[in-house]
């Protein structure tokens, strides 16, 4: 077997289905049991793959957990493109709370964000996840500035993290529900200070 990085070989080939099935066992394991019980022979078993193939193409739970991000980002739905502001930032908080919500997604981002506050690695993986997602999105303002329904000079990626972090602050301190109508209620709290000129 190639020593290529995870994700970078043709799909379908063995690699690949190993690498999903690492990566499937990680998230199972992080949404169980958090970062700082993960073990990459626990992993490896899970997976049912060979010890050293894990310990070669991953070597730390850290690089694990950068490459689940990767894939969580490369895996991660398009973007809604409703025609309006508010419906495009409605449909980016619906989609993100459902996922925070999601009995094993919800845990899988509280392990992650946990394992990115004491391990660099994690910390940039998490990064790029993020900046993944919030580009994927903030074209949705970009094209209400070209609308004039934006002031111009708002900045869309400001506007795209707006949506998201009333949605996490419920995730990670105050445990309350992640439904609709938080969602709509962060999408309109964000459409609202844009239109204002809170981003620019």
């Amino acid at each position: 077997m190639t020593d290529a990085k995870p994700g970078t070989l043709r799909p379908g080939g063995r690699t690949a289905r190993v690498r999903a099935a690492v990566l499937k066992a990680a998230g199972d394991a992080l949404a169980e049991s958090g970062f700082n019980e993960l073990d990459l022979a626990e992993i490896a078993r899970r997976a049912e793959v060979g010890k050293t193939t894990v310990y070669r193409r991953w070597s730390t739970p850290a690089g694990l957990v950068a490459d689940l991000l990767a894939d969580m980002a490369e895996q991660s739905l398009p973007r809604t493109e409703t025609g309006t502001l508010d419906g495009d930032l409605r449909a980016n908080a619906r989609l993100v709370a459902k996922t925070l919500r999601d009995p094993r997604q919800g845990p899988l981002f509280k392990a992650v964000i946990a394992a990115a506050t004491c391990d660099a690695e994690a910390a940039a993986a998490l990064h790029r996840f993020y900046a993944t997602r919030i580009a994927e999105w903030a074209p949705c303002a970009q094209q209400a500035v070209e609308r004039g329904d934006l002031p111009t000079g708002t900045d869309p990626h400001e506007v795209i993290r707006a949506v998201s972090a009333p949605l996490y602050y419920r995730l990670l301190a105050t445990g309350e529900p992640l439904d609709e109508a938080a969602a709509d209620q962060a999408a309109a709290a964000a459409a609202a200070a844009a239109r204002a000129g809170a981003y620019t």
